[in-house]
């Protein structure tokens, strides 16, 4: 399937740019979620007219995730959790409890689905992870689990 970006994607394209996708992803995402149209005469021209307009809608995106970026990045998070006696939770940290914790402490949204964990969060210790708000906005975070003491 061939679309046209209406926004800056990371590792796909740019604005207005003709790129070829899965069906499944261009079809169920990108042209669901308003991120792009598919390619014929009529939609280009659509988007070439339309170009400076989307460009300022991406620079204030991008500017209003930049704000965001700065509150979290380089902050440790750290959940108390009850783990087994080797040290593994009874269940893992899932992107959906980082952003409540996020949300809680800095008061900044970010979706779940912004969060890459680099490993699944089932033991205790410290952990990196990071969060893409934009095509060219990211920040780091650091994720600490500590053991619940026992009384």
């Amino acid at each position: 399937m061939e679309v046209i970006l209406l926004e800056n994607i990371l590792n796909l394209g740019n604005i207005g740019d003709k790129v070829r996708v899965k069906n499944g992803y261009g079809r169920n995402f990108l042209l669901r979620q308003g991120k792009a149209l598919r390619f014929n005469k009529e939609n280009l021209d659509f988007v070439n007219k339309k170009k400076d307009v989307l460009n300022k809608k991406n620079l204030e995106l991008k500017n209003k995730f930049k704000e965001i970026a700065k509150l979290v990045n380089k902050k440790t998070f750290t959940f108390t959790k009850e783990s087994k006696e080797n040290g593994e939770l009874y269940g893992s940290i899932k992107p959906k409890e980082i952003t409540n914790l996020i949300k809680e402490k800095v008061n900044a949204e970010v979706s779940p689905s912004q969060i890459i964990l680099k490993d699944e969060l089932n033991k205790i210790g410290s952990f990196k992870a990071n969060i893409n708000f934009h095509s060219e906005v990211k920040a780091e975070i650091s994720i600490k689990i500590d053991k619940i003491q026992s009384k």
